[in-house]
């Protein structure tokens, strides 16, 4: 059975967590379609998106399609949000880049381009909302091939040009197409999963179109990683569930990781109390996490993004930084340093906000992307730390 760690990006409103809502739906992991704008999503979970109608925490739902489970991992795709989208890169096998067949490839998109070869990761591509664009899919591939890579690859008609076009990507698949006049599916897969080849799908996921034939092309075109016996996880995120535990979400990358193991790692040694698979909002408790799996563990207490466990090296600082710094006034009673204690545990689940106490002033400062991101971490403040703050 192939597992793979799938990564939904996109810039933000081109209907990434709509095509996410649209596979749950058509593999029949969900029995009803939601939607963003009406506060029912199956993957924005927390209040604050369902209000704002726009994903703020990267999230994860389990996926079963013919002989293959994926796991799906939508990400923010506001820029506010961005550095929680980068967290997610390290551990994905591929990634979906959603586009909008009405605006194109945006400012944002380029970024995501960059970051995906940063990471090294493979990526298919849907071009989504084309029920309500006005551009041919001559136009928009077009535009993929000059801004993004000559390598992008319409899936959607795979005639003759289609192997035409597969066969200019690489020399091997140039002989194989010479000699045979097509080409095996698992050279094709191999050559995307080594990014030599970006298929690229038309659809609408509001309206349920292409989803079918973009899963399939997904399924037949992707390559199960090899991972090794010997024990070893990324972790990408550090979050808090509604009982205030602490969870550290990681991938397993070689083994296996049972309850009640002893982590050790830089002068740590903590118990695993629980494995937990979720989707969605909710998760199923598990007694082991095999390679390949994404899995939220409690019991560590020292864990941060980004920290490598067993065989996996810490990953490097990451590409994108906050842009503006800002000083943290809470409401009045409210003791300052107090404060600030209570802030550093926002910092574990977002490293980069980098709250640092100001000895001489006695002020707390702060790293943002921008405006959304102060409105959200206001709400977030009042709601999980209780008190009101202004920036």
């Amino acid at each position: 059975m192939k597992r793979l760690v799938i990564g939904m990006i996109a810039h933000v409103d081109s209907g990434k967590t709509t095509l996410s809502e649209a596979l749950l739906y058509k593999t029949g992991e969900i029995r009803k379609l939601g939607r963003v704008d009406h506060g029912n999503a199956f993957l924005d979970t927390h209040n604050i998106e369902k209000s704002r109608g726009i994903t703020i925490y990267s999230k994860q739902a389990v996926i079963h399609y013919n002989d293959s489970i994926f796991t799906l991992l939508d990400t923010p795709g506001h820029v506010d949000f961005s550095l929680e989208a980068e967290r997610t890169l390290q551990i994905l096998d591929y990634a979906i880049l959603v586009i909008s067949g009405s605006e194109g490839v945006q400012s944002h998109t380029e970024t995501l381009w960059r970051l995906l070869a940063r990471y090294n990761i493979p990526v298919f591509i849907f071009i989504n909302k084309m029920d309500i664009s006005d551009k041919s899919h001559e136009d928009i591939m077009s535009e993929l091939t000059s801004v993004l890579s000559a390598s992008c690859i319409d899936f959607s008609v795979m005639d003759n040009s289609f192997y035409e076009n597969i066969a200019c990507c690489n020399d091997f698949l140039m002989e194989e197409y010479l000699e045979k006049g097509v080409i095996d599916k698992e050279h094709i897969a191999n050559a995307v999963a080594m990014k030599k080849i970006y298929p690229c799908c038309f659809g609408s996921a509001l309206k349920n179109e292409g989803i079918s034939e973009f899963l399939e092309i997904i399924d037949e075109y992707s390559c199960q990683p090899v991972y090794g016996t010997e024990f070893g996880a990324k972790v990408f995120k550090i979050a808090e569930d509604e009982q205030k535990n602490r969870l550290t979400y990681m991938k397993i990358t070689g083994g296996s990781l049972k309850v009640r193991t002893m982590l050790e790692n830089n002068g740590w040694s903590e118990k695993v109390n629980q494995i937990r698979i979720y989707s969605g909002a909710k998760y199923q408790s598990a007694d082991i996490a095999e390679s390949g799996m994404i899995c939220a563990v409690t019991g560590l207490t020292r864990t941060f993004s980004g920290e490598g466990l067993g065989k996996e090296q810490n990953s490097a600082p990451p590409e994108l930084e906050p842009i503006l710094n800002y000083r943290v006034v809470p409401e009045k009673g409210v003791d300052v340093q107090g404060a600030y204690l209570k802030l550093k545990k926002l910092e574990e689940e977002d490293p980069q906000l980098n709250i640092i106490w100001n000895e001489r002033y006695k002020e707390i400062h702060i790293s943002v992307m921008g405006e959304i991101q102060l409105e959200i971490l206001k709400s977030v403040i009042k709601e999980r730390l209780g008190f009101v703050v202004e920036f």
